[in-house]
């Protein structure tokens, strides 16, 4: 029987009080996935108030980025500490950085405070489905990832229409202050419900390698970004920037074949199921922020819907995530982990071909049915492979593994809004370079150009027409890149044994 208050070795308690705490951490969830659902829909009104649409990704690659880089951290831990204090952490930093958020007064820090943020949500997440792999077996978990995906099915339609009516009604600034109260909630429930009795040791923690790994991530995801922007390509700068990152990456790794209590332990490298889920991870998480960020602008830019209904599109593909991730609980226990997230695959793929075949005449309602093909592969593919990689190893490795999981699906989301970022400025950019001579002159601004398609009369037509046609060629080349994400996400699910077996001790 798994219970509510949990050692290092096994569960005590009684049964029934697992519900509140599974409450707590569908609160926990939903911090997270309000905010990178509202965020989205709000862009346009963003970059309207302070300007550098050409640095927008960076909303959501620096967030991603600290989270991801912060979570293998997090998840060594809670396994050290408890998941309590580590989630308390999470939720504290998280709310600070929502606050300093909302009083942003300039894209540059509005990005550094989403860094905060996301240093909150790297401890949120992998916490909380770490907790869930603590409280339910494998098989009472198929249910229970329901539950919790069904949050972010609420947060795809609240979050978009919050998002839309603060960006149309009052100002994008409330989509940070609304993650006061929730957050201050979730933090009580866990304060009164969640009950540790935690085996205490000394242990070290890995400085080092958590900063090179810091250090290496930003570097290549900048080198990424800004590549064909700020310099080009083949320029020096960008070959110092991706050496260094590398570097420091290579650095890292043999820093953890000697770290005592390695913040990223390679030994989650050399196992197959823990390799095909984390890869699979990559995909879904650069999957997730390519949608995210680029459906809104395509349905406002180019289709020239309201902030409000292109809040709507995007809720389409988070909305059919949980339902399928409910269903997928069901048959990953008559077909197994692998062929499940395989379908998945499969339908991803088909949902990524949908969007690339979009056109500047498309109807939402088509937009809105590939988003929702797109989120049905997605709770199909997600769900089985964190189940996959949690199964397969006992409670004291069960959040470094969980870390791990989310780390690679982070990971995946913060080099994806990079990629996808680099893409959609340097087809602007060309573009844009290329313009008709009666044009050209009001397109200096470079990609900021596309600011033009937010506000009413900012433009003469026949600019307004070239740039609305710039955009949905950005736009359809990161839908291009995401069908091809798609097709790598089925074969790394390829890797995956058919059977999963619980990894030796020491192994």
């Amino acid at each position: 029987m798994q219970e509510a208050t949990f050692t290092k070795r096994a569960a005590v308690g009684l049964r029934s009080e697992r519900g509140p705490i599974l409450g707590s951490v569908m609160l926990t969830t939903g911090l997270v996935a309000l905010d990178s659902t509202i965020i989205a829909t709000a862009v346009p009104s963003v970059v309207r108030d302070l300007g550098g649409f050409a640095h927008f990704p960076w909303l959501f690659s620096i967030y991603l980025l600290t989270a991801a880089v912060t979570t293998p951290l997090y998840g060594k831990l809670a396994d050290v500490l408890g998941r309590k204090p580590v989630m308390f952490f999470g939720i504290a930093a998280f709310l600070l950085g929502s606050v300093l958020c909302g009083a942003a007064w300039s894209m540059l820090t509005l990005i550094v405070f989403r860094a905060i943020q996301g240093i909150g949500a790297g401890a949120i997440q992998p916490i909380s489905m770490t907790i869930i792999g603590d409280l339910y077996s494998v098989e009472e978990r198929a249910r229970v990832q329901g539950y919790v995906a069904g949050v972010w099915g609420v947060s795809s339609v609240v979050g978009p229409t919050l998002g839309g009516v603060f960006a149309d009604y009052l100002s994008w600034r409330w989509i940070f202050f609304v993650n006061l109260p929730l957050g201050l909630f979730a933090a009580w429930m866990f304060a009164r419900h969640l009950k540790e009795n935690v085996e205490r040791r000394a242990h070290r923690i890995d400085y080092l390698g958590a900063g090179l790994l810091i250090a290496g991530c930003t570097l290549l995801i900048l080198a990424t970004l800004e590549g064909g922007i700020m310099w080009a390509w083949a320029s020096a700068p960008s070959i110092v920037i991706f050496t260094l990152g590398a570097a420091m990456i290579t650095a890292f790794v043999f820093v953890e074949r000697r770290a005592a209590e390695p913040v990223l332990p390679l030994w989650v490298f050399r196992h197959r199921t823990l390799i095909g889920g984390n890869l699979a991870g990559v995909a879904v998480g650069a999957l997730v922020i390519g949608l995210s960020s680029y459906i809104p602008n395509f349905s406002q830019g180019v289709l020239g819907t309201s902030a409000l209904v292109a809040g709507f599109v995007v809720a389409a593909m988070t909305l059919g995530w949980p339902i399928a991730a409910t269903l997928s609980g069901r048959v990953y226990l008559r077909i197994g982990f692998r062929n499940t997230a395989l379908i998945g695959g499969v339908v991803i793929i088909a949902g990524t071909v949908m969007c690339a075949l979009l056109t500047e005449a498309t109807t939402v309602a088509m937009t809105s049915v590939a988003c929702f093909v797109i989120g049905i592969g997605l709770g199909l593919a997600a769900a089985p492979t964190l189940v996959a990689v949690q199964s397969v190893v006992g409670w004291d490795r069960r959040g470094v593994v969980t870390g791990t999981n989310m780390f690679s699906r982070s990971i995946g989301s913060a080099v994806g809004a990079a990629v996808f970022g680099a893409i959609a400025n340097t087809t602007l950019e060309r573009r844009f370079a290329a313009a008709p001579p009666d044009v050209k002159p009001s397109l200096t601004a470079g990609a900021d150009a596309t600011t033009i398609l937010l506000k009413a009369g900012a433009a003469p037509a026949n600019v307004v027409d070239y740039v609305r046609a710039a955009l949905y060629t950005a736009s359809h080349n990161v839908f291009v890149a995401l069908a091809v994400v798609g097709v790598c996400g089925v074969a790394v699910i390829l890797l995956i044994p058919r059977h999963v077996e619980k990894l030796p001790d020491g192994s």
